[in-house]
C-alpha cells in the first residue's frame, strides 16, 4: 500500500509540473528513489512502476514511460526528468 501512496504523491507533482508547464500530455518520467522503508518493506522500483501506471489510467499520463532507478539515498525520492508534449 504504501508503494501507492508514494505512486499518488508523485503523480499529483507530474500533473503540476503539466500545468506549469502547458503540457497536455506526458511522454515519460525519470525517476530515482532510495531505500524508501515503510510499513516493514523497501518500496521496490517494480511496484512503485505498476502503481503509477494503475493510477495514471484516463489522465494525461496514461502510456507514459517511467523510468525508476534505485540509488543509494535513504528515504528520498526525486523526479529527474519530465518529458511531454
Amino acid at each position: 500500500m504504501h508503494d501507492l501512496h508514494l505512486a499518488d504523491k508523485i503523480l499529483r507533482q507530474i500533473f503540476q509540473f503539466a500545468k506549469t508547464n502547458n503540457l497536455q500530455k506526458i511522454k515519460s518520467a525519470y525517476i530515482k528513489i532510495g531505500d524508501i522503508f515503510e510499513h516493514g518493506e523497501t518500496i521496490s522500483p517494480e511496484n512503485l512502476k505498476f502503481n503509477l501506471m494503475m493510477l495514471s489510467k484516463d489522465t494525461p499520463v496514461a502510456g507514459a514511460e517511467f523510468f525508476i532507478e534505485k540509488t543509494a539515498n535513504i528515504g528520498e525520492y526525486e523526479i529527474v526528468e519530465i518529458e511531454g508534449e
